[in-house]
């Protein structure tokens, strides 16, 4: 890691332990406890679902899978975590590694599950339902405190960017391997398997189930198998993968025609990866993301209109429906520790900030400020059960082309903008 990393961190933690005393203080608490958090095994088995430690701990500590381990913090003092390490054989235990904001803490490495005695007034934050609550002598998950912190994630240190750079830096070194591997004649577990080793991580480390659908799997927006043999014909394929560094997610998707694909769905693409680049551009302090994600579907009535998908009106296509039917997804979300990010449909207050109800499916609601990461990923989609009812319509669609494009299931385009007083800042090369 480089020094200037290390610098960029510790002026992270000292903001952390700035932003955090304050809150204690707000809050008249003496001491706050953040659980890492643990897994669980699966029912009548000893084998174990993959683990994330809880997003206010990474906050602090930049290590992804620590579990049954505790972070106090306390005002005015050096904050305390409590390292599980036990001694095992059967596994590798838990080490620190040898970087300089290990000398931030002080850190006790423990051997059995402990719960940090806390001072005064107190309060615990984390997954704490199956601890035992005689230990548990604080408030649990205060909502106005969970409130504020998630607040604190919303805008991004220096050093929280440019893990989100590296952690892109290294997810499209993944991308460019899995098209390889499509222009290869692969299937979809082979282009899997090409974009992990690409990218450096196994399979459990990666921060959410990568999607890489072919064909008619392109149009399932969260396709969640790999299919093992290559199909016979290759119409597209689609790639929504990401990697993680010092715990900060990358989110990209990117959609390619294959050549059995009509040449109207290239088109399409290219179309979709403008309009991507387009909106982008409106990725500013300032900016009202529902206005955004609105803006999104007047472009996509355009692009219907232009391909002629579509023979009405932008106006009709919004109005009736239609362009919610080819997207039917929000233009995206925030990012950070999580891949929706805490606080994105909350107002800087805490109070609610829903999404309205014509875009139920929108994750970011706020105006967006300065140091806020967010994904910019519209898609125009050829799903059959959300474009079966416009069928029984008069609406001017072309069903010839839109039949013509089914078999390649969709497009989605995904880049990770940083928010500047400056305008957008592309993290995604």
């Amino acid at each position: 890691m480089s020094s200037q990393l290390h610098r960029l961190q510790q002026e992270h933690l000292t903001r952390l332990q700035r932003d955090y005393t304050a809150l204690l203080d707000e809050h008249q608490l003496d001491s706050l406890a953040i659980y890492s958090g643990h897994t669980n095994a699966y029912f009548a088995d000893d084998q174990a679902p993959p683990f994330q430690t809880y997003g206010h701990f990474m906050h602090w500590v930049p290590l992804a899978d620590v579990q049954h381990s505790w972070l106090v913090i306390r005002p005015h003092q050096r904050p305390q975590l409590y390292l599980y390490a036990p001694e095992d054989f059967w596994h590798l235990p838990t080490r620190l590694p040898e970087e300089p904001w290990v000398d931030e803490f002080d850190i006790h490495l423990c051997s059995d599950h402990v719960s940090p005695a806390l001072d005064g007034h107190a309060a615990i934050i984390g997954d704490v339902a199956q601890l035992p609550s005689a230990s548990l002598k604080a408030q649990l998950n205060p909502a106005t405190l969970l409130n504020r912190l998630d607040e604190l994630r919303i805008v991004k240190s220096d050093y929280e960017i440019a893990c989100l750079r590296e952690a892109n830096r290294l997810a499209i070194a993944g991308h460019e391997a899995a098209q390889a591997a499509f222009l290869g004649a692969s299937g979809e577990l082979d282009i899997q398997l090409a974009y992990l080793a690409a990218s450096r991580q196994r399979e459990s480390a990666v921060p959410y189930q990568n999607i890489i659908g072919l064909n008619d799997h392109a149009g399932v927006l969260h396709y969640q198998y790999y299919d093992t043999s290559p199909p016979r014909r290759r119409h597209s394929l689609l790639v929504d993968a990401g990697r993680r560094f010092r715990g900060y997610c990358a989110d990209i998707t990117r959609t390619h025609a294959g050549p059995d694909a009509p040449a109207l769905f290239g088109e399409l693409v290219g179309a979709v990866h403008d309009l991507k680049d387009e909106l982008v551009q409106g990725v500013t302090a300032g900016t009202d993301f529902i206005a955004l994600h609105e803006q999104m579907h007047q472009r996509l009535g355009d692009i219907l209109i232009t391909h002629d998908l579509f023979r009405g009106s932008r106006e009709q296509a919004i109005d009736e429906g239609v362009t919610r039917a080819f997207c039917p997804h929000g233009l995206g979300h925030s990012l950070g520790l999580q891949v929706h990010d805490v606080a994105g449909l909350r107002h800087p207050d805490g109070t609610a900030a829903p999404a309205p109800n014509g875009h139920p499916a929108l994750r970011l609601t706020r105006t967006l400020s300065s140091g806020m990461v967010v994904t910019i990923e519209p898609g125009l989609y050829f799903i059959p059960m959300l474009l079966a009812p416009l069928r029984e319509t008069s609406l001017p669609i072309n069903w010839t082309l839109v039949d013509h494009c089914m078999p390649c299931g969709g497009i989605r385009i995904e880049d990770n903008i940083a928010v500047t007083d400056q305008g957008p800042d592309n993290l995604t090369p």
